[in-house]
Formats: C-alpha cells, sequence, structure tokens
C-alpha cells in the first residue's frame, strides 16, 4: 500500500511539472562559472541596446552598435586615420584617385582577393548599388555626394571603378564606406528596406556573424575564414545585452571583458569606481541629438517656428536626455559641426534662449490669439505632433519634455512615439494626418563638412524649381549657391559656414542639443582597445584586441 502511495505522489509530481508553464525568459547577462577556464579567444562586451536595423546608412538606424558591426563586418574605401582624416584602406583597396580633370573623375582598384563572406568579389556593383540607394531612397546618410556622380564604369571584371561626377568634388574620400553586397540585396524581396534590418546577408570584413538574436540580447561574431588580409587575433566577439546593474556586475565579476554604454551620471560614476581593475572612457558617437521644426502646416510660417523654439528651455532638454552623463560635456551649439570634430565653435546667436516671454508677441504678430484653452488663429488651434523613436529612450523623453514646454506656454502638443524607420517615413510628409511638426532625432554627422552641410540643408531641383532634399524639409534658395560652392570647392567651408550658420539659426528649423558619447570601459586582461581614430569608435581595432589567459 505504501508503495502504491508513493507511486501515485511521483505520478502526481509529473503531471503537475508538465501542466507547469515555462518560466518567462529574463534579459540577464551569461554568467560562467568561477572556476570554467578562460578562453583567451573571446571578448564579451556588455552594451544596453543591440536593437536593429543595422542600415548604417539609414538615419533611422544611427547608433553605437550600428557603427561597431559596420566596422567590423562591412568594407570601406576610406577609413580614418590617426588624426581622423581619411586614410585609404588597404586592407580593400591598391589605390584611388582623381585621374581626370573634365569630367572630374576617380579611378578605384579593389584588391582582386577582396571577396565578401559568400566568394563573391567585392567590385564595381557594389559602388553602384551604394550611389542608386542612397540618391534614390528617402532617410539616408550624406547623400549630396552621391548626387554629383553621373557615370560609374568598370573595368577588369569589376575590380577597376571609374566614378564619373558632373562637377569637381573634393570630398570625394568620403564616399563608398560600409559597402553592401550588392549581389545580394538588389534583388532581394523588400529591397533596400529590408536591408539589414535583422542581419547581414554577407560580410566582407575580419569578422562574421554567427548569431544576431535580439530576443536573447546577443550578438555573436567569430573570424572570418575567408578574409583575405591577417586573420584577427581573437576566435569570437560577444555583444551582450544587460540593463545596468547587470552590466556593471558582469564587469566587476569579469565576466563582461569590455562594455560600451549610453549613460547617466550615475552609471558613469559606478564603472568608474570598478578602477583599477577597469579603465573607462568618453566616446564621442558621430550624431548630435537635435530638434527639428519642420517648416510645415502651421510650422510653416517663421514666426510661429521662433515663437516655438522660444519656449525651449534647452538647458532642460539637454539635463533630461543625457542624465548629465557623458554626452552632456558635448552641448552642441552649432548647426553643422559636432564638438569634438576640428574647427568647432559655437555659432549660436546669444538670443537662442529660453526666452518664453518672446513668444506672445511672435504668435499674435502671426495671426494667433491666446485663449483659455491656448493659441488659435481663424478659429483653428496651434496643435502639434512630436515624433521621437521608440528605440532612442533619450528622445522620448526630450519629446515628453517638449510636449510639458509647449503646454506651459499655451500650444497644445502630442508625443507620437514611433518605430525609427516610420518616423522617418513619415518625416518625408507634409500634409495629413501623417506629418510629424517636430521630430526629436539624431543628425549624422562626422563626416566632410561640406557634404554633411548641403545633405542636411540643401535642395534639389524638381519639376517646380527648387525642392528639399532632406527630412527636415528645409530648403532655402538664397543659401543654396553657398552650399553648392562649398561642396565642389569654389568656396572653402569656413567661408560657407561663416555665411550660413546665422541664417540656420534664424531660420528656426533646427536646434541641436548635444553630441550623443557611450561609455568605454576595458578591463585590464584586454589590449589594444582604443577609442577610435575620428568617429570610427573602439570597434575599429576588433581584429587586433588581445585577451590575457588570467
Amino acid at each position: 500500500m505504501l508503495l502504491r502511495k508513493a507511486l501515485l505522489a511521483i505520478v502526481a509530481l509529473v503531471a503537475l511539472a508538465a501542466c507547469t508553464p515555462a518560466p518567462r525568459r529574463v534579459d540577464t547577462p551569461f554568467v560562467s562559472p568561477s572556476n570554467a577556464p578562460v578562453d583567451a579567444g573571446e571578448v564579451v562586451v556588455g552594451v544596453d541596446s543591440i536593437a536593429g536595423g543595422y542600415n548604417p546608412h539609414n538615419f533611422a538606424d544611427q547608433s553605437a552598435i550600428t557603427t561597431g558591426l559596420s566596422q567590423m563586418l562591412l568594407p570601406s574605401v576610406f577609413r580614418p586615420g590617426p588624426d581622423g582624416t581619411p586614410q585609404l584602406d588597404r586592407n580593400l583597396m591598391v589605390s584611388a584617385a582623381v585621374t581626370k580633370a573634365k569630367p572630374y573623375t576617380v579611378t578605384y582598384q579593389i584588391r582582386a582577393d577582396a571577396s565578401w563572406s559568400d566568394a563573391a568579389p567585392v567590385a564595381a556593383e557594389d559602388f553602384v548599388y551604394l550611389r542608386e540607394q542612397l540618391t534614390s531612397q528617402p532617410g539616408v546618410v550624406d547623400s549630396a555626394g552621391y548626387r554629383l556622380i553621373t557615370d560609374i564604369n568598370a573595368r577588369d571584371a569589376g575590380r577597376t571603378v571609374e566614378v564619373v561626377f558632373s562637377k569637381p568634388y573634393p570630398g570625394w574620400r568620403s564616399l563608398f564606406t560600409n559597402l553592401l553586397p550588392a549581389h545580394l540585396l538588389k534583388d532581394a524581396p523588400g529591397g533596400w528596406s529590408g536591408a539589414l534590418q535583422n542581419n547581414f546577408p554577407a560580410t566582407a570584413g575580419p569578422y562574421t556573424v554567427k548569431t544576431l538574436d535580439d530576443d536573447r540580447g546577443e550578438v555573436v561574431l567569430e573570424r572570418n575564414d575567408r578574409y583575405w588580409e591577417d586573420p584577427a587575433t581573437l576566435d569570437r566577439i560577444v555583444l551582450r545585452r544587460a540593463d545596468e546593474a547587470a552590466l556593471v556586475e558582469a564587469l566587476d565579476q569579469g565576466h563582461d571583458q569590455l562594455a560600451l554604454v549610453d549613460t547617466d551620471s550615475v552609471g558613469a560614476t559606478r564603472i568608474g569606481d570598478l578602477a583599477p581593475a577597469v579603465t573607462s572612457s568618453t566616446v564621442a558617437r558621430p550624431q548630435v541629438t537635435t530638434v527639428y521644426l519642420r517648416p510645415v502646416r502651421q510650422l510653416a510660417d517663421l514666426p510661429v517656428r521662433q515663437a516655438v523654439m522660444a519656449m525651449l528651455d534647452r538647458t532642460k532638454l539637454i539635463t533630461v536626455g543625457t542624465g548629465n552623463g557623458p554626452a552632456a560635456q558635448l552641448r552642441a551649439d552649432a548647426q553643422v559641426l559636432a564638438p569634438s570634430m576640428p574647427g568647432y565653435a559655437s555659432t549660436m546667436p546669444s538670443d537662442i534662449v529660453y526666452n518664453p516671454v518672446a513668444a506672445d508677441p511672435l504668435l499674435t504678430g502671426a495671426g494667433y490669439t491666446r485663449t483659455s484653452a491656448g493659441w488659435t488663429r481663424d478659429g483653428r488651434p496651434l496643435e502639434l505632433v512630436i515624433g521621437a523613436a521608440t528605440e532612442q529612450p533619450a528622445d522620448v523623453r526630450i519629446a515628453n519634455d517638449i510636449q510639458g514646454q509647449l503646454a506651459a506656454g499655451g500650444v497644445s502638443a502630442t508625443v507620437a512615439e514611433l518605430p525609427g524607420a516610420e518616423l522617418y517615413q513619415r518625416l518625408y510628409a507634409t500634409s495629413g494626418s501623417n506629418v510629424v511638426d517636430i521630430a526629436v532625432t539624431s543628425r549624422a554627422t562626422g563626416g566632410d563638412p561640406a557634404t554633411m552641410l548641403a545633405s542636411d540643408y540643401g535642395c534639389v531641383t524638381g519639376s517646380a524649381g527648387l525642392v528639399p532634399a532632406n527630412p527636415l524639409g528645409y530648403c532655402d534658395g538664397g543659401l543654396q549657391p553657398t552650399l553648392d560652392a562649398a561642396l565642389t570647392g569654389s568656396l572653402s567651408v569656413t567661408d560657407a559656414l561663416t555665411a550660413v550658420e546665422p541664417a540656420l539659426w534664424r531660420a528656426a528649423v533646427a536646434l541641436p542639443l548635444y553630441q550623443e558619447a557611450d561609455v568605454l570601459a576595458v578591463r585590464d586582461e584586454v589590449t589594444g582597445v582604443t577609442d577610435g581614430a575620428g568617429f570610427a569608435g573602439p570597434f575599429a581595432g576588433a581584429a587586433f584586441w588581445n585577451r590575457s589567459a588570467r
């Protein structure tokens, strides 16, 4: 009888276990046993996000992870040298030079052994594909230089590439970075919009992707056996997502050997307290968090934009976005150059400050009347939509704070928290229910200044004359000759910025806040890690990282 009862109890326990739902997965870093042998061929990097997409040419995909993965996985004609200026990447190229003045022609010679991870050669079709996409797709970064290209010719089975320009282009060395595998993408379902959304279809760098799992919060990179140059030192690099507390603990215990994290003052202090076993530094990103006031709908009137900008407490927005972390020291007081770029200087006029009292006469002069319900004109209330990307928590915080500041000034606003790709699609809408009036987002920076200026604020010639060539929706025909002259080298960038910066501030279309930055933390058993030249970031030297077996 006792045996029977015991058997029945066991059966009941098994049945109960079968009916009990599996525990929900919690996103925490993997912790290896303390007595496990050290794998000197692996380095684990703690990060706060691995969210896709990973297309470095899309505004919506700009992030530290996108920059890092691009450096390790994608080929570029030029990369930042020790002083930050572009240097030919001889791992990919034999040569690149201007070979003809009229028409302005640059000839590129690709190494015969350079290939994608599926054995397809890196070739002229990759140049053609990138140029076609960057001149036809919305929401792309630094497209102005590509718009000057009139033809691309291939010789020597695609290894020699002749690029013909309509005008001289001194910034040509900024082109053809982060080439993409045209043979896989040009006819792929989803095309450009799906390119690198969740993975890399092929790579051509020292590492390749073994797994990229957003659900688990992990990216595993392994040495690329098809890489034609000297192999990477490490066997693998693992990017592992964790919250701040878990990340600091993993660094302290040695389960993570590196970390690259966007954090506030508290987080930066906690990482700093891990010294001397862990050293830390600030790494500036090639992005500036910016509030865009798009000149559409009710903001098409300059006095209305100026009034809205007067209501914004810029210092508070910087604090809200950075949490007084490292980025707070990189206040962006210029429209084009970022704080860590050579030649940067503040161009912000003294009257661009928090001045809500100035908003009332501006709105009144624009025909608005203040009522108990807010500002109205012709019976229509002043109502704005503020857009921010869901993947960017700092941008969402800033957007919510803007909403509160505008409400205090009598302006009604709603916050549209959208996926990054959708946000940038909406930035090209000028009417209808999908319009975003104010956008909190990142402006790509760190490239050729003349190209940045023309890409971010320039016009192109359309059927109805000059039209905006940027998601901001801004186009000033009076400034365009200056932008064109800087782009083609007939006017120095310094002189162009001197003329253009005051006009951009007066236009009240962009309020730069701060250059984004991360804390780079490195345990002392890892060597070869640097902040990266220019804006390349620490992953640019990942092929040379080394870990001691202790």
